[in-house]
């Protein structure tokens, strides 16, 4: 393989990474060698590589921006990169007797040429003030999602999904381009370890690396057969016995990554097994959810308090057989409520709808289907606001049966978020009793008459109507005085009846 720089650089996160491409834009300007113009390009990919990977949890469009910016000159870069490689290669390769040699250093070096003056324009007219600003703005937010944390090993998990796929299609079709994806994947997989995992970055760090350059290099070959196949100043002889050595040279570098990535001990199961799974998953994939809707919610301990006591309906409920348990179901529950007022980043008007429709917008997160997230998002688009009826077009794509089971869950988060509507905090909890056919809620720190109380009686219908049981709402008093007053109200229901 050729020799590469690979510093052990100790430093990280996108404001030390920001700042090297500024000092690594006037270290390449100098002669646009091969060297800096490797260290700019590896500077630059890491930004890009940590905003793909915020994006994924945080909506600010200067994500985006940041990686618009520096497109032009990295693909610029990028050429002038590969050409300098062909350059080397050729030199390392064809011997100073070969006829071949000198005609393709010629060819080259008048590419090169050409490339970096491509490439000097390119630099000028990076616009290096607003991607600082960009930095500044963007690094502060970095700091809300930890290292090492759970979105970040969902992320990895996900990028190790597309790298282990590309590696089933590159060995099962062998293609040039079929071996360029792969690379591509576990390049990006490799990234994202580097960046957000730092601790398996210590441990996998050598394998990924070399494997990236294996790759890399059955793909400079493939590029280099190319080029001497199409010379016309080759020789047909010199051009086949060229064409012997770049597939032997090819043949190392794809065994040796066979040799580490087949058979049951491959590094996939390695990488594979300290990322979360089961539960940790499951975990994983809620507080990706929750990460996103943290960066939209004006409010996040409203958000925390709904799904604290939507949880505890639910399960109250469910213990009560009031309602079914099913876990698939408190899981939407849980991710409803903690992204039900996402849509208040932009204003508070028909927010619920506006949130219907951002939750529609998210790829669904690993261990999740479609049809899951889309229950999550009409379940948060009902949670104030009119009835859901079952012909509205927010149930679009789900069957008759999953619109009905829907029904209680809605219920639920409706009566969980008339607790706190006024974000005031001052129901802290609840819990569920059955009594004699009653369903009696206990609510800490509501008061009996008030205009909260008034409300939360309303939001209990569409509940109360899909258990098919009445409920009684009660402040958490003593059990005497709430079991009398429950007689009494099923003493006046009796009468109503």
């Amino acid at each position: 393989m050729l020799p590469a720089s690979h510093p052990q650089e100790k430093k990280a996160g996108l404001a030390h990474w920001a700042n090297r491409v500024l000092e690594e834009c006037d270290n390449a300007s100098q002669s646009f060698a091969a060297d800096p113009v490797h260290d700019l390009r590896v500077a630059i990919r890491r930004c890009r590589s940590m905003a793909d990977g915020f994006l994924s949890v945080d909506p600010d469009p200067a994500w985006k921006q940041m990686k618009r910016l520096a497109k032009p000159l990295f693909g610029s870069l990028g050429e002038l990169r590969d050409t300098q490689v062909m350059l080397e290669w050729v030199t390392k390769l064809l011997e100073p007797a070969d006829t071949a040699r000198q005609s393709l250093l010629d060819l080259l070096a008048h590419k090169e040429t050409a490339l970096k003056a491509a490439a000097q324009q390119a630099l000028g007219q990076f616009d290096r003030k607003h991607w600082a600003s960009l930095n500044a703005h963007l690094a502060k937010r970095t700091t809300k999602v930890p290292l090492e944390g759970p979105v970040f090993q969902h992320l990895a998990l996900e990028r190790w999904g597309e790298a282990r796929e590309l590696h089933r299609q590159a060995m099962r079709n062998r293609s040039q381009v079929g071996y360029h994806q792969l690379r591509i994947g576990i390049k990006r997989f490799r990234y994202t370890v580097e960046n957000f995992l730092p601790q398996r970055h210590e441990k996998w760090a050598k394998d990924l690396r070399d494997l990236q350059d294996a790759l890399g290099e059955v793909h400079d070959f493939d590029v280099l057969r190319s080029m001497i196949r199409a010379h016309p100043g080759i020789p047909a002889e010199e051009r086949v016995r060229w064409h012997k050595r770049i597939i032997d040279e090819r043949q190392k570098r794809l065994n040796y990554y066979r040799a580490k990535m087949l058979g049951k001990n491959s590094l996939w199961q390695v990488w594979r097994s300290e990322l979360p799974s089961g539960t940790a998953l499951e975990q994983a994939a809620l507080e990706k959810l929750k990460t996103w809707a943290a960066f939209l919610d004006p409010d996040p301990a409203h958000s925390a308090l709904v799904t604290q006591i939507a949880l505890q309906l639910y399960d109250g409920l469910s213990q009560c057989h009031a309602l079914a348990a099913k876990p698939e179901y408190r899981r939407i529950l849980e991710a409803a409520a903690l992204l039900h007022e996402v849509g208040r980043s932009k204003s508070a008007n028909s927010h619920q709808k506006r949130a219907y429709r951002m939750i529609c917008k998210l790829d669904s997160p690993l261990g999740w289907t479609a049809e899951e997230l889309r229950c999550v998002a009409a379940t948060a688009r009902y949670h104030r606001g009119a009835l859901p009826q079952m012909g509205d077009s927010y149930f679009v794509g789900l069957s008759a049966k999953r619109r009905s089971e829907l029904l209680p869950i809605i219920g639920t988060l409706r009566l969980a978020n008339a607790f706190d509507f006024e974000h005031d905090q001052t129901v802290a909890r609840v819990s569920v009793e059955r009594q004699n056919g009653v369903v009696v809620l206990y609510a800490q720190g509501l008061q009996e008459i008030s205009p909260s109380a008034e409300r939360i009686a309303r939001a209990r219908y569409l509940l109360e109507a899909t258990c098919h049981l009445p409920i009684m709402i009660q402040p958490l008093q003593s059990k005497a005085t709430a079991s009398s007053r429950t007689a009494a109200y099923r003493q006046r229901k009796a009468e109503v009846s």
